[in-house]
């Protein structure tokens, strides 16, 4: 599979460019691993495909649309790992920072990237989650149930292993209209591929100030310690990357 590794921030329509890049590398390697009949990649006399130039009709409706200096709907219900149902206003306490990414657990590359890159650039920090900032992770698959976010949070407790930080990381999952709000809140666009039977879409981690406001987006999969800690420190202060 490929990878654009970090992105760092863009203009809207640089990162626009950026994320559509990435998502057609992405998908054109997953098409030549499935072409049936074809696992060499040989010539089948059949047409070329368009340029890369030309969005493929795959990705129309899907990137980031960033909205900085928004606020993300703190009144959002969701249901926690744990099965409970929580509001997104109640991991804001109104001092710290909160991170929030949107994937979905059962997705078979990018979210996984995405979830690795991020806590491996947690790890490179001096701060906790649930002492310095919040880490929400929300399912933007309406599918899926509480127990998935448990088993993902688990996996990445343990990669993180740090104890005593599990209040600080939270994996939630929604029904339609609270994912399809907090999506449009914060610019995020999936959609659906019935043919592969997943979805597709971009990914960064979203850095919000302790009131809930959008600060910065940090695009890609691979996150600099450096980049993150700036991130929260500006957020904490309330600052918007423009």
């Amino acid at each position: 599979m490929l990878t654009t590794g970090r992105i760092r921030h863009l203009s809207s329509k640089s990162e626009n460019q950026m994320v559509f890049v990435f998502l057609f590398l992405l998908l054109f390697t997953v098409a030549s691993y499935s072409h049936e009949g074809k696992p060499d990649g040989g010539y089948d006399g059949k047409p070329a495909p368009e340029t890369s130039t030309v969005r493929p009709k795959q990705l129309d409706g899907v990137g980031i649309e960033e909205k900085l200096g928004s606020s993300v709907d703190m009144g959002l219900t969701f249901k926690n790992e744990k099965g409970e149902s929580v509001t997104l206003g109640s991991f804001y306490d109104g001092k710290h920072p909160v991170i929030i990414s949107l994937v979905y657990y059962s997705c078979p590359g990018l979210c996984n990237f995405h979830l690795n890159g991020l806590t491996e650039g947690l790890k490179g920090l001096d701060w906790n989650p649930g002492e310095k900032f919040q880490v929400v992770a929300i399912s933007f698959d309406a599918k899926e149930t509480p127990d998935l976010g448990a088993g993902k949070k688990k996996s990445y407790m343990d990669v993180y292993s740090r104890p005593g930080t599990e209040n600080g990381w939270h994996f939630l999952t929604g029904d339609q209209t609270n994912i399809d709000k907090m999506m449009s809140s914060v610019g995020f666009k999936a959609k659906w591929n019935e043919k592969d039977k997943e979805w597709a879409h971009a990914s960064a981690a979203i850095v919000t100030t302790p009131k809930g406001v959008i600060s910065r987006y940090l695009g890609g999969i691979m996150f600099d310690p450096k980049d993150v800690k700036l991130a929260l420190n500006e957020a904490t202060e309330g600052k918007i990357w423009f």
